[in-house]
């Protein structure tokens, strides 16, 4: 069996491929946010160095990344512990070398992956440009600029996606997506008055 449909049969018996899709939305919707509301702040406050700008950044971006992972591993795995026991007393019998057993034991590090992974990769893409300023290289459009419009495009997306799970109309699922990055942002703004 290849990798992918072991994955895939793993996250099929312990039911857990919507848990990974509300991890990676929720996280990486968390992930753009955070992204956004940094690159806001220092658009609005005193100059500082891209350097400084993207430091900032990849710090939030890493614990995203490390609370998302050990939060996800800690609660799946005991989630998927008490799921196999509680299996194994109505079978009375040991799953330890079922598909059940090794489900609980390697989902929760799939679910860890998604939800850490989620919002560390969706912040680094919305600081590319800031990233891409350090290394000297021309940009069409100033790179805290850039990276919030890019902000607002991964939570844009990020709605298109919700209201493709959903069945409603994609437009409207980004288009509220959006409003709470634009009172984000507005709310950011208010903060240099």
């Amino acid at each position: 069996m290849s990798p992918w449909n072991d994955i895939r049969l793993l996250l099929a018996i312990s039911r857990s491929r919507d848990i990974a899709r509300r991890y990676f939305v929720t996280n990486g919707f968390d992930g753009a946010l955070a992204m956004l509301g940094l690159t806001m702040g220092f658009h609005v406050g005193d100059a500082v160095s891209m350097h400084t700008v993207l430091s900032a950044c990849l710090g939030t971006a890493i614990a995203l990344m490390m609370s998302g992972l050990s939060s996800a591993y800690v609660s799946e795995a005991a989630e998927r512990r008490r799921e196999l026991r509680e299996l194994e007393e109505a079978m009375v019998t040991d799953l330890g070398a079922s598909a059940h057993a090794r489900a609980a034991r390697y989902v929760p590090w799939l679910i860890a992956a998604v939800n850490g992974l989620a919002p560390f990769l969706i912040a680094m893409l919305i600081i590319s440009p800031i990233w891409l300023a350090t290394l000297d290289i021309p940009l069409p459009v100033p790179p805290l600029e850039g990276a919030i419009g890019l902000a607002f495009v991964a939570i844009f997306l990020l709605g298109v996606f919700l209201g493709r799970v959903s069945g409603t109309f994609w437009l409207w699922s980004a288009l509220r997506t959006l409003l709470i990055a634009a009172i984000t942002a507005a709310l950011i703004l208010a903060l240099e008055y």
